[in-house]
């Protein structure tokens, strides 16, 4: 099953001549120097630098598109558009009438035929025409925007396939139930290229420049495994911190073992002293802890 609808996941469009400026003002990520025909990951923030979204941010020669989770899709784009006031931007929400699609695996671009694009050929790459969007993740990994009559496998278990790629390369995705959690750095933003601390001001920046430059990060996100079946926002024990919640549940997928691959905020410190448990500090052990591989990295 190469070719997934991803119903977890939409698509805002930004448009207008001030669209590039609005958007510099408010994410994360350098969209100023972000060329047509590029993309990168982003994180968008409160004023006190905790997370409300991450997305991978695509640019065309007219436009700009965010890719994030279905769930928070109305909600950022509703507090966006309080910000634009007068600038020349239009955001418009595709959830009715775009679909978005994954593609992967060893003839991933012979599945992308159908779209009779010239494919994108580097790693953050796009190719784009009419309303198609193709953006070329990494090697044999594609994320597609295309109209929703195009065809594709929703099939059980697709999404899960999906996000286990997306826990491997370490892409944090932001839900309803950890927004307000995390800075940028937490969930290692600044390691995938979704945060510059030269670009100036957006909400939260002062924050997130005073955690880097200041070396106090004190979390990072980790790759690891458990028997069970986490969810988003679950709480993680250490028995050095007591009965204090140690650490949080990011994102979880199950493998083809049976177990489930996660991604997980956890204390830098004792990473390597002390186990981590899901739920208690009685539950089921969280192995193979690890820096995620981040191949996406640009």
């Amino acid at each position: 099953m190469p070719i997934l609808q991803l119903t977890r996941f939409s698509a805002l469009r930004c448009s207008g001549p001030d669209a590039s400026q609005f958007l510099h003002g408010q994410l994360t990520c350098d969209v100023a120097a972000l060329q047509p025909g590029t993309s990168t990951y982003g994180g968008y923030c409160t004023p006190k630098g905790r997370l409300l979204a991450t997305f991978i941010l695509i640019a065309d020669a007219e436009s700009f598109l965010l890719i994030l989770p279905s769930s928070i899709a109305s909600s950022i784009h509703k507090r966006l558009s309080m910000y634009i006031l007068r600038a020349k931007v239009v955001l418009k929400d595709l959830s009715l009438s775009h679909a978005c699609i994954g593609v992967y695996g060893p003839d991933a671009t012979t599945h992308l035929d159908t779209y009779h694009l010239a494919l994108p050929d580097l790693p953050n790459t796009v190719s784009q025409q009419d309303s198609v969007w193709i953006t070329h993740l990494y090697p044999n990994r594609y994320f597609v925007v295309a109209p929703q009559t195009t065809p594709a496998d929703h099939l059980a278990g697709a999404e899960d396939a999906w996000n286990l790629l997306d826990i491997e390369a370490g892409i944090p995705w932001i839900t309803p139930e950890i927004q307000d959690e995390f800075t940028p750095q937490m969930v290692n933003l600044d390691l995938i290229g979704a945060l510059s601390f030269t670009k100036g001001c957006y909400p939260g920046q002062e924050i997130v420049a005073r955690t880097h430059y200041l070396g106090k990060l004190k979390q990072r996100m980790y790759h690891g495994e458990v028997n069970s079946m986490p969810q988003t926002g679950d709480p993680l024990y250490c028995a050095h911190f007591g009965d204090q919640i140690s650490g949080r549940i990011i994102t979880s997928a199950r493998n083809q073992q049976g177990s489930a691959e996660l991604l997980a905020v956890l204390h830098t410190d004792v990473i390597n002293q002390h186990s981590y448990h899901l739920g208690s500090n009685h539950g089921p052990i969280i192995t193979n802890i690890h820096e995620p591989k981040r191949p996406n990295t640009p």
